[in-house]
C-alpha cells in the first residue's frame, strides 16, 4: 500500500473508538481508510450534514461516514451515542485534536462516548516518519478525561509518531 507498513488488523471489539493521531493532513484519512479497508475493516466518521448531498453523500455514507448536526442546540456526542446504540458494530475513528492546525488542546469528547457506550479506545496512528498505519494499544479509561489525554499524548510522544507536516503536531501538555 504506497509503501506503508500495517500494523494489527482489525479491532477485535464490536464497538470501539480508533483514536488517530497525529492529524497534520487530509491524507491522514487517505491513508488511515485505505489500511483499514484493505484489512477488512470498516471504521466510521463524523461528517457534518451539510455534506451528505448527491453525489458526495453517497460516497460519504460509502466510506462509513455518519451525518452529524452541528447546528446550534444539537449536541454531537449525544447524536454518535445514539448511533453506536443503533448498531451491533461500530468502529468510530476521531482525531482528538479535532483540526489539523496545530493545538495543545484536545477534545474529550471520545471519552464521553466511550463511557456512555462501553466502547474500546484504540491507540492509533498513521506515521508519515515510519511509513507505518495501525494501532497497537488500548487506552483504559479512568474518571479524568484530561489525566486520559495525558496518558495518551505520552503514548504518542513515547512511539515517536510523524505527522504529513510534523510541525502541525503538539504532543505535550
Amino acid at each position: 500500500m504506497m509503501g506503508w507498513k500495517t500494523v494489527n488488523g482489525i479491532i477485535p471489539h464490536k464497538k470501539a473508538i480508533i483514536i488517530g493521531a497525529p492529524h497534520t493532513s487530509g491524507w491522514d484519512f487517505v491513508i488511515a481508510y485505505l489500511y483499514y479497508t484493505s484489512v477488512g475493516g470498516v471504521a466510521n466518521i463524523v461528517v457534518k450534514k451539510e455534506f451528505f448531498f448527491w453525489p458526495l453523500g453517497y460516497f460519504l455514507k460509502k466510506t462509513g461516514a455518519i451525518s452529524i448536526d452541528r447546528s446550534r442546540g444539537v449536541h454531537v456526542v449525544r447524536q454518535i451515542i445514539d448511533e453506536f446504540e443503533k448498531r451491533d458494530t461500530m468502529h468510530l475513528a476521531i482525531t482528538p485534536e479535532g483540526t489539523r492546525k496545530p493545538t495543545k488542546r484536545w477534545k474529550a469528547g471520545f471519552h464521553t462516548i466511550a463511557k456512555a457506550t462501553g466502547a474500546v479506545v484504540y491507540l492509533a496512528f498513521f506515521d508519515f516518519g515510519r511509513k507505518e498505519v495501525g494501532w497497537e494499544d488500548t487506552l483504559e479509561l479512568t474518571d479524568d478525561p484530561q489525566a486520559d489525554i495525558k496518558r495518551m499524548k505520552a503514548y504518542y510522544r513515547k512511539r515517536g509518531v510523524v505527522g504529513k507536516h510534523p510541525e502541525m503536531f503538539i504532543a505535550e501538555d
